[in-house]
Formats: structure tokens, C-alpha cells, sequence
């Protein structure tokens, strides 16, 4: 057994013997459904009652946006699961157990992210049960096709599964950073819930905030899913300024990888490679 694969089995049980990660499992699908059920009956009901005044959205596109919920407003049960992974480790002191057993930080390093990667991942099927299931029950009880049958829906989904496992390891970095569990909880919170959302949405009355705007990593893992009620509101309610476009598939994707990558890099050069403490 290679050096990486015993540091990999001791950080999986060291997840797995705690209940935080099935329990904002829970949150994040329950979360997940009420949003999807909420925005799938919300279209049913404007399609219903404007008839032909309504905007002509495909089926796909519209179950895109219901299913996307997961990653447009869930991305923060991954960022905060990071970071209290990171955080508890720090505060409990059994990342210094961890660097005694396994001398190599940056082994170490390398199987937290490729752990924390997967229970992402695991959070983000958690989350897609519950959109997907709930949001095409209500699609199809709002006489919509909700659209399972499509390869496009299954590439969405894919790619969300990607974005909460790479929020996971943002997460896990800026844990890691700011060291503080209490703070890290606020910090994830407030940023994700209010600064975040404002600021897209007040960039958008200027073209060069709106440019910003496309960088901030909401708004890339949107980009990168390919699907969002936030970035489509323009095309819903044509009293709203347009957006300036988004990042496409691939941009979004080169700079979610890169606010992870930053992330725990900055992690590493400035908290991991100190004595812990």
C-alpha cells in the first residue's frame, strides 16, 4: 500500500466517522427540492396565467433552470461542509496526529482534496435527488415535460455534480485560512446568501460591473452548469436588464477551478506549512 493510498483511507474514515456529511446531505437535498418545487410551480403558474403574453421558454430550458437549483442556490451546504472539515481538524488538533502519521504535508494535502472532492460529489447526488425528483413531479403535474429522456438534462447534471465537489474543496481552503470555525460559518453564509447576489444583480445596470460581474464564482459555476434562474431573470421578466452573457461551459469551469485552486494553495503557503498549533 503506497504512502497516498493509507493517507486516503485514514482521511475517508476520519469523514466517514463523523455525521456532518450525511447531514447537510439532508439539508442540501431538502433544500434543494423546496427550490425546485418552488421555481417549477412559479413557471407553471406564469405560463398558465399569461397564456401567449408569456415568455416562450423550451421545455429544456426551463427544466434546466428547476434542476440547476442545486448549484445556484445550494453551493453553499459543499463550502461549508470544506470548511468545517478544515476547520474542525484545526480546532480539535487531529491534523497534527495526521502530519505525524504521514510526515509529507502535501501528501496529506493531496487526500483531503481528493476525499473532500468526493463527498462533494456525494452532497451534490444528495442534492439532484431532491431537485430532480421534486422539480419534474411538479413540471408534470403542471401538464410541462419535464424533459428526463434528454442527454441534455443528464449533461447538466453531471456538471453540477462537478461544481458542488469543486465548492467543496473552496471550502476546504478557505477553512483552512481563516482557521476560526464560527467565522468560517459567517463568512460562508454571509458571502453566498447576500453579498454575492447582490452584487450580480446591481452589476448589471453597467456594462463594465456586468463584466466583473461573470468572475465571481456563483456566477462562473452558472456558467460552467450551463443553467440558472439568476443569470435568466432578463429572459423571465424583460423589465430587468439583460445580463452581459456568461462565461460559457468552459470559462466557468477554468475559474471555479481556479478559485479552488487558489484557494488551497493559499491554505498551504500560508497556514499548512506552519506548525500546527
Amino acid at each position: 500500500m503506497s504512502r497516498l493510498t493509507r493517507s486516503l483511507s485514514s482521511e475517508l474514515r476520519k469523514v466517514r466517522s463523523t455525521k456532518l456529511w450525511w447531514i447537510l446531505a439532508i439539508v442540501l437535498g431538502g433544500y434543494s427540492a423546496m427550490m425546485a418545487a418552488m421555481f417549477a410551480f412559479m413557471f407553471g403558474a406564469m405560463f398558465a396565467q399569461l397564456g401567449d403574453a408569456a415568455p416562450q421558454l423550451p421545455a429544456q430550458e426551463t427544466a434546466n433552470m428547476v434542476y440547476a437549483s442545486v448549484s445556484t442556490f445550494g453551493y453553499v451546504v459543499p463550502l461549508l461542509f470544506g470548511a468545517l472539515m478544515a476547520t474542525g481538524e484545526l480546532r480539535h488538533g487531529t491534523l497534527g496526529l495526521a502530519f505525524t502519521l504521514e510526515p509529507k504535508r502535501g501528501i496529506v494535502l493531496l487526500s483531503k482534496s481528493i476525499v473532500l472532492l468526493g463527498f462533494g460529489i456525494l452532497l451534490g447526488i444528495a442534492g439532484l435527488l431532491g431537485a430532480v425528483g421534486t422539480g419534474a413531479a411538479v413540471i408534470a403535474a403542471s401538464g410541462g415535460d419535464p424533459v428526463l429522456a434528454s442527454g441534455e438534462t443528464w449533461l447538466l447534471v453531471a456538471r453540477e455534480l462537478a461544481a458542488i465537489g469543486i465548492w467543496a474543496l473552496i471550502g476546504f481552503g478557505i477553512g483552512v485560512l481563516v482557521r476560526n470555525q464560527a467565522f468560517a460559518i459567517v463568512l460562508a453564509l454571509v458571502f453566498t446568501q447576500f453579498i454575492e447576489p447582490a452584487l450580480r444583480a446591481g452589476a448589471q445596470f453597467w456594462e463594465w460591473s456586468a463584466q466583473l460581474a461573470k468572475f465571481l464564482p456563483g456566477a462562473a459555476t452558472d456558467a460552467f452548469v450551463g443553467a440558472s434562474v439568476m443569470s435568466s431573470m432578463s429572459a423571465l421578466d424583460p423589465s430587468l436588464p439583460e445580463g452581459s452573457g456568461s462565461l460559457g461551459i468552459w470559462g466557468g469551469l477554468l475559474v471555479l477551478i481556479g478559485y479552488a485552486v487558489v484557494a488551497v494553495l493559499a491554505g498551504w503557503a500560508l497556514r499548512w506549512r506552519r506548525d500546527v498549533v
